[in-house]
């Protein structure tokens, strides 16, 4: 009877080791809508090396850039119901979710991403991350891209110059109206749409930051780009809250730690990388950028002002004052 019951235990240990031998890995799919040679693209690779380097087989990540499994409507329900495991889209696309991060689409805001890591690392910033917890979204960092400029087909030196013109826009009412408030006419466009929108003149001009007009090619469709730092386009990078709790405290824990090590690399990549397509596409000559006097660039300022107080209640008045406290 011993015997038999050493074997037995035996068996059973043999067969547990056996069961975690051959254990699938964890598979998260991380996707997204830009190209792989901006912030957001070297970031989900970076965190895709990281996971393997420290969690081997336990768990796998693939990552899809440039739209090739969701666009920018369908993302973050494809998170929801699990078709995706990770995303990191523009804070703009949870106005449906939430209306407080729609402080991050004001225009003239902020004056740089210093003051941007300012507000993120405050007590106002952090509680943003779980805006949206309550929906089933779970927001784990926020990644920079940069500060964004407006490209048409003529000069924007003032605010009149945008009178009467089409701008593409993310789905996001604040930016919507932004451009109204310069007598634009806003159209919302998914963001994979846009070349192809300027190209054939559907749209006349967009805004963005220079990492994503060079990498989507957008300078050799559009001969002028204004120098506005007029936004910011900052991402947040979210998982379901069912998926990130069900994990092994001990993988969930590590993922953590990784993103967090990345999230400090991409902030600081996007700078960098800004600047160099900047350059990139001063030396393409495919297209003239506009500088702004101090005089004009105020005046782009006072014209899109009154969004805020039109947003002011539903943002509230204190997370747009913590805001405004980070430029300094």
């Amino acid at each position: 009877m011993l015997k038999l019951s050493i074997k037995m235990l035996l068996f059973g240990m043999v067969a547990a080791l056996a069961g975690n031998l051959y254990a699938a890995p964890i598979v998260i799919k991380f996707s997204h809508v830009v190209a792989e040679n901006t912030p957001k693209g070297q970031g989900a690779i970076m965190f895709r090396d990281l996971v393997k380097e420290r969690l081997g087989d336990k768990v796998v990540v693939q990552v899809f850039p440039s739209s090739q499994l969701f666009g920018d409507a369908d993302e973050l329900v494809a998170v929801l119901k699990n078709d995706v495991q990770l995303i990191a889209p523009s804070v703009s696309k949870f106005d449906k979710f939430t209306e407080k991060l729609q402080v991050y689409d004001l225009p003239f805001l902020f004056d740089d991403l210093a003051a941007v890591d300012c507000f993120q690392q405050s007590e106002a910033g952090q509680e943003l991350l779980n805006a949206v917890e309550d929906k089933g979204i779970l927001g784990l960092a926020y990644w920079h891209n940069g500060m964004k400029q407006l490209s048409a087909p003529k000069p924007l030196q003032t605010p009149e110059d945008a009178t009467g013109l089409k701008f593409r826009i993310m789905a996001s009412d604040v930016l919507q109206s932004q451009f109204e408030a310069v007598d634009a006419n806003p159209q919302k466009m998914a963001f994979s749409e846009v070349y192809l929108a300027l190209q054939t003149g559907a749209v006349d001009g967009q805004e963005n930051t220079w990492s994503n007009i060079y990498s989507q090619k957008f300078h050799e469709v559009q001969p002028y780009i204004t120098e506005s730092n007029h936004g910011v386009l900052e991402y947040m990078v979210v998982t379901s809250s069912r998926f990130w709790n069900d994990l092994p405290e001990d993988v969930r824990t590590e993922l953590e730690k990784i993103l967090d090590e990345v999230t400090v690399k991409v902030n600081a990549l996007a700078k960098e990388v800004d600047d160099a397509d900047r350059q990139k596409i001063v030396e393409s000559g495919r297209t003239k950028i506009v500088q702004l006097t101090p005089e004009e660039r105020e005046q782009w300022r006072e014209a899109m002002q009154p969004v805020w107080e039109e947003y002011e209640d539903e943002i509230g008045a204190e997370v747009i004052e913590a805001a405004v406290a980070c430029n300094k």
